[in-house]
């Protein structure tokens, strides 16, 4: 376990998978991160690459060949991450492809994450370097889940998720069975800009966006006001996610999505799919803001 700290947050990193799990409140103590209860959901918020959700059948093909992926990627059980940085308010882990890998994920790549703390803000930056001398094909993603409701005297129904910006988008649906996106997609927003959270709301697994106008999401109490803020500028996708009847609430800012039903499994043609050059480098940030008021 690895920590930042100021004198406002207390941050915890799991060495395995680099795994975000508490952000804590000095002076209060006030947990914000779900603890990852393994009888309900046993991750607090894992790192996805180099794919979202799952592919068809669990593989891919890439050149002709077939190859294996599991849900979500490779990296957030991953324990052979390194410290390539670290100091009292920010740390880097670096993984980078080895012969295990390759199995499975045919590309030479570095991936690196880093977390930094400024005041009452963690942010969150994803690099991935193509050290291959072909294309390299990836998606990248954050998983992380809050603690809602908040407090003891709370209820999951007092909260909404506030968009930053008016939305007529729609929520795409996951195929029970396979987990694929299929081309049905269903309302869910309360009102222009806001999702009122609810026992049913995850019934038919997570929502998926993928035309948000807004790049923020504000975890909101109706009557007391926001708790913390997602800021997620360089992600165009973004997944909302709990157990039914779980409390907590995860917010995923996503580049890529899960395999459509129609998927031809193409990797280099998967939707959301980034494809970065040989030698180049590909950076991608967000950013998790505490409300100041939960902190004294």
């Amino acid at each position: 376990m690895y920590n930042l700290k100021n004198d406002l947050l207390n941050v915890n990193i799991k060495s395995e998978g680099a795994e975000l799990s508490a952000i804590t409140s000095i002076k209060n103590k006030t947990e914000f991160i779900w603890q990852a209860d393994p009888t309900i959901w046993g991750s607090h918020a894992p790192n996805l690459f180099p794919i979202i959700g799952v592919m068809k059948d669990n593989c891919y093909i890439h050149d002709g060949k077939t190859f294996t992926m599991t849900k979500h990627g490779f990296v957030r059980h991953n324990k052979t991450f390194k410290i390539k940085k670290t100091s009292e308010t920010d740390i880097s882990f670096l993984l980078n492809s080895n012969p295990e890998l390759y199995k499975m994920y045919p590309f030479l790549f570095e991936f690196e994450i880093s977390y930094k703390l400024t005041e009452n803000i963690l942010s969150i930056n994803h690099k991935v370097i193509n050290v291959d001398s072909k294309p390299l094909y990836f998606s990248i993603g954050g998983h992380p889940a809050f603690n809602c409701p908040l407090y003891s005297d709370e209820n999951y129904t007092d909260y909404s998720l506030e968009f930053e910006k008016a939305e007529h988008s729609e929520s795409h649906l996951l195929d029970n069975a396979s987990g694929l996106v299929t081309t049905i997609t269903k309302p869910v927003f309360t009102q222009d800009n806001t999702i009122n959270l609810h026992s049913n709301l995850f019934n038919e697994d997570a929502l998926i966006f993928k035309d948000l106008k807004s790049r923020k999401v504000t975890l909101t109490h109706h009557k007391k006001g926001p708790v913390l803020a997602v800021t997620f500028k360089d992600f165009p996708f973004l997944g909302i996610w709990a157990k039914p009847n779980a409390p907590y609430v995860c917010i995923e800012p996503w580049l890529g999505i899960a395999d459509s039903e129609s998927t031809n499994q193409k990797i280099e043609t998967k939707e959301g799919i980034i494809a970065l050059d040989t030698g180049k480098t590909f950076n991608a940030s967000y950013s998790i803001e505490i409300e100041k008021r939960h902190l004294v």
